[in-house]
Order: C-alpha cells, then structure tokens, then sequence
C-alpha cells in the first residue's frame, strides 16, 4: 500500500468512528507512523490538525442528523461526543454560526466539511537538497528553556535566549563543537500534543554538538545514534526555513520511505546577519526507514 493509500485508510478509520472514540494512535498505526509523525504528516499536508477535522466532520454530520432526524438536540450531541447540550451548544454555533435548535427548525444555511481524501499530485519540481547520514551518539551542550510554538515570524522567546548569550558563552560553546552539525545551533525537543494547534510548547535549545562532557552550569541534551536528513536551505529568515519545514513533511515525507523518528529537531545556522536576503541554514531531522 503507498503513501496516500495508508493515509486515506486512516482517514476511513476516523469517518467510521466519529459517533465513537477515534483514538489518534490507532489511525497512526493503520500507516505506519507513530502517532507524532502522523498528527505532523495530517496538519502539514491537510492544513488543519487531525484533531480539528474529526470535531468538524462531527459537527457535519450533527447538523445533518438535526435537520434530517426525528431527535432532540441531547440526542445528537451525546451522539458525537458532547457530555452536555450546551458544550454541544456553542461548538456548533462556532462553527456554523447557528444554534442546533436553529438547524432542526429553520431553513438557515450552515456549514459542512467534507470527508478528506488524500491523493497523490505531481507539481512543478521544486528542489530540495538533502543529505541523507547516519550518526552515532552526541549530546547538545547549551542553554535551555520551554518556550511557545509559534510556525511564522520569530519567536520572541527563543530571541530572548540569544540575547541572555554573551559573546563570551558563545565563544565558550564553540570551543565544545565537535562533530555535526557544526558551531552554534538550535534545537527543539519534547513537543507536546497540542503542537499541531499551535497551542503547545516544546524545550529549546541553543548552543552546540558535542561529543564531550558538558561542563559547569550548561544544560545538556544526550542524543541517541540515529539516521539524519540534513536539509540545505538558502532564503529570507525565518521565512526560508520556516516554508522547508512544511515542505519536509508535506512534500518530502510522502515521497520518500522514511519516516519521522525519536530525537531533536535541530537547525544550524550559517551565516552571523539574518538581515539578508540568502541566510543559509541547515535543519537536522531524524529519520528511520519505513519497514
């Protein structure tokens, strides 16, 4: 079974269980991914989080039933997953901008979303310049701290960790570099399960690869041995990194037999002013072949 058909029969998996319990692991193992690799796969290439198109195709077929069924409006909501009628209430004048006594008794229009259906579509090539190692165990040397998602623009958190940097840490770091990826880098870890909202957090980390102890008051991250894509990116930042970054899981993941695996994301920045116009970067994502 390729990519898009994995992917359309977790889609199967979900339609067949919105009057019930879709357990997110359970679609993710109808394609083979762990369940971080599909909620990322999902929201990359569908635009929307997993989590937000079950509660959409359930508020779908709510609105349906309310217009097509002899039933009540408790009827429907415990239907769909809703414990009280006025949680049931107000998600679905949030999303289809009247009430569900409106929709049982009224011509109003309201809105639906469709089943998604993933398929395969070829468009102009665009390259991507990867270089596909494996590595042995490292460790990131550096300053830590749980910081906001945030997918456009800078992050004001994690700028405010390079300015607590002083040239002097920064020297001190480098002097640890000693393997790839090479000099000052960041990296993220330990997203939580609402990264896909946008909503969650993860632990940040600047500083450095290194197979030494780490020294003094650094934090330290122990990486495991693991195969990598490193990806070349040359453009604006963020806004460069930030779209290969969708590309990598909406484009690249789909097309390739790897999948996402345990470990840090990490970027690793080439050039010292972020001001122009072609800033290259680096970004490090771990990967394991799909068996």
């Amino acid at each position: 079974m390729n990519w898009h058909d994995r992917m359309n029969a977790a889609v199967d998996y979900i339609e067949d269980n919105l009057t019930g319990t879709v357990d997110i692991w359970e679609a993710a193992k109808i394609t083979g991914c762990s369940e971080y690799h599909f909620r990322r796969m999902f929201s990359f290439i569908a635009g929307i989080p997993v989590s937000e198109y079950v509660r959409r195709r359930r508020l779908t077929l709510a609105a349906l039933d309310l217009r097509n069924r002899n039933e009540g409006v408790e009827d429907v909501a415990g239907r769909y997953g809703y414990r009280s009628t006025e949680s049931f209430a107000r998600a679905f004048t949030a999303v289809h901008g009247l009430s569900p006594a409106t929709a049982q008794t009224s011509d109003g229009v309201y809105r639906t979303w469709p089943r998604m259906t993933f398929y395969l579509t070829i468009q102009g090539g665009r390259q991507m310049d990867v270089r596909i190692t494996d590595k042995g165990p490292f460790r990131i040397i550096g300053i830590m701290k749980r910081v906001p998602i945030r997918f456009e623009g800078i992050n004001p958190e994690i700028e405010a960790m390079w300015k607590e940097l002083t040239t002097d840490d920064i020297q001190s770091l480098k002097t640890m570099s000693d393997t790839e990826p090479e000099g000052i880098i960041q990296a993220s870890v330990n997203f939580d399960e609402r990264r896909m909202d946008e909503q969650g957090s993860l632990d940040h980390y600047i500083g450095v690869a290194s197979t030494k102890q780490s020294p003094g008051p650094w934090s330290s991250l122990d990486v495991a041995a693991s195969t990598w894509a490193a990806f070349s990116v040359t453009g604006p930042f963020p806004q460069a990194m930030q779209e290969t970054w969708g590309r990598i899981y909406s484009e690249w993941f789909p097309s390739v037999e790897y999948q996402l695996s345990e470990g840090p994301e990490i970027l690793s920045i080439k050039d010292k002013d972020l001001s122009g116009s072609n800033v290259r970067c680096d970004i490090w994502i771990p990967i394991k072949a799909v068996r």
